[in-house]
């Protein structure tokens, strides 16, 4: 009884057949041509075996566990550490999570002696299933992670895209929500966010405010330049830089003066300083003699 439990540790260590239906099926076979003590011993042989293998695949995963838990650990202090977005780290060190876990898994499945072939199929055929059902999910996805890497705006920004405009209100792994100057929510997905044009009317703080005046011809552009520009003197949120209020003769129109004024404001003046002065320019500038002009039709009686 003695001698057929006396099993060489090498030949364990060196077997690395794997788990499968032939395998098992040539090992019942075989079983017909031995005796009972033989059988025995084999079957004490296999199952030290398996119990080596089931330990080694145990301590892989402890280990595996303990380098992942690590490496989610250093991902968060890297990201704490540049200001990463939060929902951009989240989704990296999740995306990142279930690869290692992913490859965990299939290591110690090997481990064990099973097969790994069939295993990796399934992934492989799953994994483009899904990719084909959520294709237009992962590309928003792929939009939110360019956008919150890249940052071409912020939470708060005045933007015009995807032909919306509006202020951000928040910028989601998927999708970026604006709210419009008359109060509504749009709700854009980032996919054509990244790959669209886009305008940041606040990246630098500063927006230029233009107006158009009409003046009759004959009216004295020098006093109306004189007046604009007094006007504009005293408004504290008017700028003098990068440039100074500029009041131009900007074109000859077929019945009027065009005159450009271009000034520079903070970018949460824009619209209060643009609405106040149409009033100004509307109120003041009769009074100093200067006349907007408006069409004429001549009606000749033969």
């Amino acid at each position: 009884m003695i001698r057929f439990l006396q099993i060489p540790i090498d030949s364990l260590l060196r077997d690395t057949t794997t788990l499968s239906v032939e395998n098992i099926s040539g090992k019942l076979s075989s079983f017909q041509n031995m005796t009972g003590p033989e059988i025995l011993s084999t079957l004490v042989e296999d199952f030290i075996k398996f119990g080596l293998k089931f330990l080694a695949a145990i301590l892989i995963y402890l280990i595996g566990a303990w380098i992942i838990k690590r490496i989610k650990r250093r991902m968060k202090r890297i990201f704490d550490k540049k200001g990463t977005e939060a929902s951009l780290s989240g989704f990296l060190t999740s995306l990142v999570n279930i690869i290692l876990i992913v490859t965990l898994v299939v290591i110690v499945v090997g481990t064990l002696g099973i097969s790994t072939t069939s295993l990796a199929a399934i992934l492989a055929s799953g994994g483009l299933a899904i990719g084909m059902a959520l294709s237009g999910t992962l590309q928003n996805l792929a939009g939110g992670v360019m956008i919150l890497a890249s940052k071409p705006f912020k939470v708060g920004d005045y933007i015009e895209a995807q032909g919306y405009t509006g202020t951000v209100d928040s910028i989601s792994i998927t999708s970026t929500k604006l709210t419009t100057v008359d109060n509504k929510l749009v709700i854009i997905p980032n996919g054509g966010l990244a790959n669209g044009s886009l305008k940041n009317y606040s990246s630098t703080g500063l927006r230029r405010v233009d107006w158009t005046v009409s003046i009759s011809y004959g009216d004295d552009f020098d006093k109306a330049k004189e007046v604009i520009i007094s006007m504009l003197s005293k408004d504290a949120r008017v700028l003098n830089s990068p440039d100074a209020p500029a009041v131009l003769l900007g074109e000859l129109a077929e019945s009027s003066i065009n005159v450009f004024v271009r000034v520079w404001v903070d970018v949460n003046d824009y619209w209060n300083v643009f609405y106040y002065y149409n009033e100004m320019f509307y109120k003041e500038l009769p009074k100093h003699g200067l006349n907007f002009p408006y069409p004429h039709i001549t009606i000749v009686k033969e």
